[in-house]
């Protein structure tokens, strides 16, 4: 980790530390989403997001330029105050809040949200975890 800066790190949309599985979540019975229906959900967001920027020419939010995000990744009061939090106490990167809001958007079309929602600005402020950990 002492070989990436921030700034480079700041330029990657997703970065979580993933823990050792146990050996008990292995042997849980519980039905876990099917490949099938995760490709289903992940087809279903890219025609939503194909659908939603043709006539700009770009096919996925990944591609959204700072002009878009502002048009296709509005917050409510409730999610504008959880960001505003999230950057006061991790001190994340101007950049960090484009990759954030585009993460947000796309965590959204997953679960078929015309609105992008605070549980969806919190799962992509999570994805962000290593942002700070290593340069606070």
């Amino acid at each position: 980790m002492n070989r990436i800066s921030g700034p480079l790190l700041d330029r990657i949309d997703i970065h979580i530390e993933v823990a050792p599985v146990k050996y008990e979540k292995l042997q849980n019975d519980e039905p876990a989403e099917s490949s099938h229906e995760i490709k289903k959900r992940v087809n279903a967001a890219r025609k939503l997001q194909y659908d939603r920027y043709k006539k700009y020419g770009i096919l996925s939010n990944s591609e959204l330029t700072p002009k878009l995000i502002n048009k296709f990744c509005k917050l409510g009061d409730a999610e504008k105050s959880l960001l505003h939090d999230a950057f006061k106490k991790l001190g994340l990167s101007a950049r960090a809040h484009g990759r954030i809001l585009k993460l947000a958007r796309t965590i959204a079309d997953l679960e078929a949200s015309d609105e992008i929602k605070a549980t969806h600005i919190a799962e992509a402020i999570q994805y962000r975890s290593l942002d700070r950990k290593f340069w606070s």
